[in-house]
């Protein structure tokens, strides 16, 4: 047994003082006061630092120079893990963008080896495409963007990639709702982005409607609704007064997620304030980071603060999950509480997880990341 001390504790619902954390074989038995730990337990000095669920980013294509998304191996996972945890987070999705379908397959490959080679944090794969919209496609290459997907394309991808691949965001107005069903049917997680969307096209998306002909004779189906959205503000149909666009789709919906870049390149600051004070509860972070990268279809150039391609388009973030998390206390004003659960617990409720992470509560997985006051990460456990 082990015994975390002398600091504060993030339970994922409030910050407690004077508490002590015990976990017993990789889990939390529960949160004691100090007279009641036990004399045999092995002891975690915080040294007044603030423990709190690790972080989980359902977007990256790679760290420490490996880009996972052209280029996937075991050794690019490893280095990808290695950069996320040093932001706190312990656990990521290892992103691929629209690419070929031998990546994709190569990507399926890395993410099963790594597994059977005990490699920890990845928790799937997620496909960012190729089933876009080509006008809103951002710095994924035109000549791997594809539509309208039929299941038997899907198939080729999932008969490989059964348990591995866990979310595919595509353009909902360029897929069928039964491309849709065999995906969720089969485990993965859909996510609205890169889209052209009108306003009434996602609306009919997200409450599982038909998206050609706009009924609404899926609405009580959740099977076939999408209920997540994809780095909100890029790559999708603007908000306007008239023509309200996937933004404005998402603001209107009562329940569905979406993620968010907070580095101040990809959204404004100013901007994620008031798409918090609308979404609440569905706004949650992830960090699209690339890595540097020359070779290969997609370059990624380091650019003051960020990634962009030749063009100068932007294509990728610098972030940690932890630097989210503090843009967010400190640039958004959003409290530290809600910003720590932007990066742990609402991620693992879109995952379907949040029974194993997110909290410090008894019977959860005692992964944990450990901050200082200015919000950098200590360690993580």
């Amino acid at each position: 047994m082990r015994t975390y001390l002398n600091g504060r504790i993030f339970t994922g619902a409030q910050i407690l003082d004077n508490q002590c954390v015990l976990t017993d074989d990789g889990k939390i038995v529960g949160i004691v006061e100090r007279q009641n730990v036990p004399d045999t337990a092995t002891v975690v000095d915080l040294q007044g630092h603030l423990l709190a669920p690790a972080f989980m980013d359902i977007q990256i294509y790679g760290g420490n120079g490996r880009l996972f998304g052209e280029f996937p191996s075991v050794e690019a996972l490893a280095a990808t893990y290695d950069y996320c945890r040093a932001g706190g987070a312990m656990h990521f999705l290892p992103t691929v963008a629209t690419n070929s379908d031998a990546v994709v397959f190569a990507a399926i490959e890395a993410v099963r080896e790594y597994w059977q080679q005990g490699g920890a944090g990845v928790i799937g794969l997620h496909l960012e495409g190729p089933y876009i919209n080509i006008t809103k496609r951002g710095a994924h290459l035109p000549q791997f963007v594809k539509n309208d997907p039929s299941v038997s394309d899907l198939e080729k991808w999932l008969s490989k990639g059964k348990n591995i691949v866990k979310m595919m965001t595509l353009a909902p107005e360029l897929c069928s709702v039964a491309a849709v069903e065999y995906l969720q049917s089969n485990g993965v997680i859909v996510s609205a982005g890169h889209t052209n969307a009108t306003f009434a096209e996602a609306t009919a998306a997200f409450n599982g409607g038909d998206f050609e002909e706009k009924t609404q004779d899926f609405i009580h189906n959740p099977n076939k609704t999408i209920r997540v959205a994809t780095h909100l503000f890029n790559a999708m149909s603007p908000f306007g007064h008239r023509d309200l666009g996937v933004v404005g789709a998402i603001f209107a919906h009562p329940s569905v997620r979406v993620s968010l870049v907070a580095d101040g390149f990809h959204v404004d600051f100013e901007a994620i304030k008031i798409a918090k004070q609308l979404l609440g509860e569905r706004l949650f972070l992830i960090t699209d980071a690339v890595t540097e990268n020359t070779e290969g279809s997609y370059s990624h150039r380091f650019d003051n603060g960020k990634y962009v391609v030749a063009d100068g388009t932007l294509s990728g973030s610098a972030l940690t999950m932890q630097q989210a998390v503090k843009n967010c206390v400190e640039k958004v004003g959003i409290s530290l509480e809600e910003s720590l659960r932007m990066a742990s617990l609402y991620p693992a409720q879109v995952m379907g997880l949040a029974e194993q992470f997110g909290r410090i509560e008894a019977g959860f997985t005692a992964d944990f990341v450990l901050l200082d006051a200015d919000l950098n990460v200590v360690s993580c456990f």
